[in-house]
């Protein structure tokens, strides 16, 4: 099975399996196909809107980089002395023209500012990298939404299908007299009741495609469905397995890039402690003598105490901010991490419960009850009640399968990586 761990984030449990919608399409767009998890993680790396800036933010950092490298350019001076005086000095006849370059004498100063513009160039690829799997976990939340709203919708035409029949039923006891008028009342008003269930996440579902398709910059869905089962129940890591992958967390890298770009920072304040020399050198033409003569100056500023502490301080302390925030950060990590394992541990066993304790029994309580009210050993009350317990028993257990899957793709969200069991681990699992 290919997960989203392709391209950074591992939350695929339900990407092989697919499902029909159950909503009915009446405008031609049944003919469209069904989407994965995998074509919308694709579509959304190569085509989400908010992901263009990020592009943008590395060019910014790449051009700081290339002018970073660019050394100073040299100078031409150009010197007119002794002209236009009186005397000896009258006119040009005892002028002396100077024609030097002049340059810059660094003294390493730019290759402390090529790799601090590099460490920025590297923090602007974790951004991207960030800013990349906060889209790919968007959008896995967005999959899963329309698939809930695909099942929730094939609960409630589950109900409606149970009140239709209800009313058969009601009605047919109520026409050989053996039943009041009131019942049938009752089992129209669930009927409607139900239709209005149905209507509702009708719509919701159309809403979660198009909020689906607005991930990668469209506004109408090109699909009819999205495949997946909410179903199948992931499997999950021990917390002490997710614990030790936690140090992949996406924010933990950007402080270490962070703090390489603060250290190499730091070493350019250090270096622009030590003031730049300046050497130039030329020709000088004697009009007196008619001669040519080399020249040269070699200009260093005299150093100033403190000229440039304020700089350092402020890298040192940028440094010691990152370690700091770093450190906060990996306890939130960590313990988010344990509150997420225990949420979906619980949802998991609840949603085990419903399946194998609950709705089977509550299925032969509603075959059993039916058949007693045909019979004429029970009334509609009992009847509906069993049945409006058993339609909230599968509501639950799917908004539990839901919560599951929303906690697995926030753990995976934290850690960076894929946190279910794939597949043929889950079937030699106990």
């Amino acid at each position: 099975m290919r997960c989203l761990n392709a391209i950074g984030l591992g939350a695929c449990i339900w990407v092989a399996m697919s499902v029909t919608s159950a909503l009915a399409q009446d405008d031609g767009s049944s003919n469209l196909p069904e989407l994965t998890l995998e074509e919308a993680l694709v579509r959304t790396v190569s085509s989400n809107p908010g992901l263009v800036a990020v592009g943008f933010q590395i060019d910014a950092a790449e051009g700081r980089l290339t002018q970073a490298q660019i050394p100073p350019g040299p100078e031409l001076d150009v010197a007119l002395q002794d002209l236009l005086g009186r005397d000896v000095h009258r006119g040009v006849r005892s002028a002396e023209a100077t024609v030097s370059v002049a340059w810059i004498l660094e003294r390493g100063l730019r290759e402390r500012r090529v790799s601090a513009a590099r460490a920025g160039v590297a923090l602007s690829n974790v951004d991207a990298d960030i800013a990349r799997l906060d889209a790919a976990a968007e959008t896995a939340r967005r999959v899963l939404a329309c698939l809930a709203f695909q099942d929730r919708l094939g609960n409630a035409l589950e109900a409606v299908r149970l009140a239709e029949e209800t009313v058969a039923a009601v009605r047919e006891r109520v026409t050989a007299g053996s039943a009041l008028e009131a019942e049938l009342a009752r089992a129209e008003a669930g009927h409607a009741r139900a239709a209005l269930n149905q209507e509702n996440y009708e719509h919701e579902l159309l809403s979660a495609y198009h909020r689906l398709s607005a991930q990668w910059g469209e506004t109408v869905p090109d699909f009819a469905a999205v495949a997946g089962d909410v179903a199948a129940l992931p499997l999950i890591e021990p917390f002490e397995a997710l614990l030790a992958r936690a140090e992949g967390n996406p924010e933990l890298a950007r402080y270490m890039s962070t703090r390489r770009l603060a250290e190499a920072e730091l070493r350019v304040a250090e270096a622009q402690s030590r003031p730049d020399w300046r050497a130039s050198a030329g020709l000088r033409r004697l009009e007196a003598t008619d001669e040519i003569v080399l020249v040269g100056t070699l200009a260093i500023p005299l150093r100033t105490s403190g000229r440039n502490l304020g700089r350092v301080a402020e890298a040192r302390a940028d440094i010691a901010r990152t370690e700091a925030e770093a450190a906060a950060t990996r306890i939130e990590i960590e313990t988010a991490l344990f509150v997420l394992h225990q949420e979906l541990n619980h949802n998991l066993q609840l949603a085990a419960g419903l399946r194998d304790e609950v709705i089977p029994r509550l299925e032969t309580a509603l075959a059993d009850t039916r058949r007693a009210y045909e019979l004429g050993r029970y009334g509609y009350f009992e009847w509906s009640v069993v049945q409006g317990e058993l339609l909230q028993a599968n509501n639950d257990l799917l908004e539990a399968s839901i919560a599951a899957h929303e906690v697995v793709i926030e753990i995976e969200r934290l850690t960076g990586v894929q946190a279910a069991l794939p597949p043929e681990a889950q079937r030699g699992a106990p």
